[in-house]
């Protein structure tokens, strides 16, 4: 069901494809990995997203539709992680899995994953600034030392999603859905959305 290899090497491909079309629609046919790739589409365009938020001649009404933009793709993001702690509790389920008396993990695989994707993006831009033609000796350098760390933290930390699936498989770990409750895009629980509703309605 869950191979982090797999995983790791499925966002690197879809971060390099839609790169260079950025309107493709690549879903793996496996349903799981094209769950996976559904996620890392979310941190893709959030990526990207965040650096038109980093424009310097960006105006201010620009700059606001940018922050939107910001809260509803992330908020899709977590949505997508908590998805694939749910798609992979539904599998286990019917092994009676996770067992319940085994040691609780701290990070379920979902957000595990979500970091895996990030990491990819990262990587991937990183490697563009080392091999920039226009850049000098020195940032392709300071570049090429990060891309070192980036891919080391990437092995350490797929081979932990590795060891803990392969643990709740064995009924020695466990994990739990555990939803991020974001409070900022609802209505009911951001104060800067209700008090502005509330104080326009008086009138």
């Amino acid at each position: 069901m869950l191979s982090a290899a797999a995983i790791v090497s499925l966002q690197d491909q879809l971060t390099q494809s839609w790169h260079s079309t950025p309107d493709l629609l690549d879903n793996p046919p496996d349903q799981w990995l094209a769950l996976v790739a559904r996620q890392h589409r979310a941190n893709f365009d959030l990526w990207h997203i965040e650096d038109e938020a980093r424009t310097p001649n960006a105006s201010d009404a620009q700059l606001a539709d940018v922050k939107r933009r910001i809260d509803s793709t992330n908020q899709h993001r977590n949505d997508l992680a908590e998805e694939l702690d749910r798609t992979l509790l539904d599998w286990l389920a019917p092994q009676k899995l996770p067992h319940e008396k085994a040691p609780l993990h701290s990070e379920s695989p979902g957000l595990i994953i979500d970091r895996l994707s990030i990491l990819a993006l990262k990587i991937y831009h990183t490697r563009e600034e080392a091999e920039r033609p226009d850049a000098s000796t020195e940032h392709a350098e300071r570049n090429h030392a990060r891309l070192l760390i980036l891919e080391e933290q990437r092995t350490d930390l797929a081979r932990c999603l590795d060891i803990l699936w392969r643990e709740a498989m064995a009924g020695s770990r466990r994990f739990k859905l555990y939803r991020q409750l974001k409070m900022y895009n609802d209505p009911t629980l951001n104060p800067a959305i209700y008090r502005s509703s509330s104080s326009g309605s008086g009138s």
